[in-house]
C-alpha cells in the first residue's frame, strides 16, 4: 500500500512540474511548429530525442566548431565557454529559465551558430527539436 501512496504522491508533485517545463518557451516553439509544418507536410511534432542527437552530433562543417558541445559542453545543465573564452550559461531551461524566451535573441543565436556549426541555416524542425530537448532538462 505504501508504494501506491508514494506513486500517487509523486504524480501529484511531478506532473504539474512536467507540464510547466518549457511553458515560457511555448510561444517560440509554437512559431517553429507552424514553420516546420510549412516546410514538411509529413511533420508530426518535435522530439526531445532528435534535439539531443542534434546537440551531441559532430557536424564537421567547421574544424573550429564541429559541434554544439564545443562551446556548450556535452552536459546542457553545465556552463560552457566560447572559443574566445567568454562564459556561456547552461543551455538547459531548468538551469537558465529565460533561455529561449526572446524570439529575436533565439533567432540571432540560431542564425550564427547553425552557420558556424553545421554550415547552413537550421530548419524549423531542428530548432524546435533543439528547444524541446533543452526545455526537457
Amino acid at each position: 500500500m505504501k508504494s501506491r501512496q508514494f506513486i500517487a504522491l509523486s504524480c501529484i508533485v511531478l506532473l504539474p512540474a512536467m507540464a510547466y517545463a518549457g511553458a515560457a518557451q511555448k510561444p517560440i516553439i509554437d512559431s517553429y511548429l507552424a514553420a516546420a509544418k510549412a516546410e514538411n507536410a509529413a511533420f508530426s511534432g518535435f522530439s526531445a530525442e532528435r534535439g539531443k542527437s542534434f546537440f551531441l552530433a559532430k557536424h564537421d562543417a567547421s574544424s573550429e566548431t564541429p559541434s554544439c558541445t564545443t562551446c556548450h559542453t556535452s552536459d546542457p545543465t553545465k556552463a560552457g565557454q566560447t572559443r574566445a573564452g567568454k562564459d556561456v550559461a547552461p543551455m538547459a531551461v531548468s538551469k537558465t529559465p529565460d533561455r529561449f524566451t526572446d524570439a529575436e535573441k533565439v533567432e540571432k543565436w540560431f542564425t550564427r551558430n547553425c552557420q558556424s556549426v553545421i554550415g547552413r541555416a537550421c530548419t524549423a524542425q531542428e530548432k524546435g527539436d533543439f528547444i524541446t530537448f533543452m526545455a526537457s532538462l
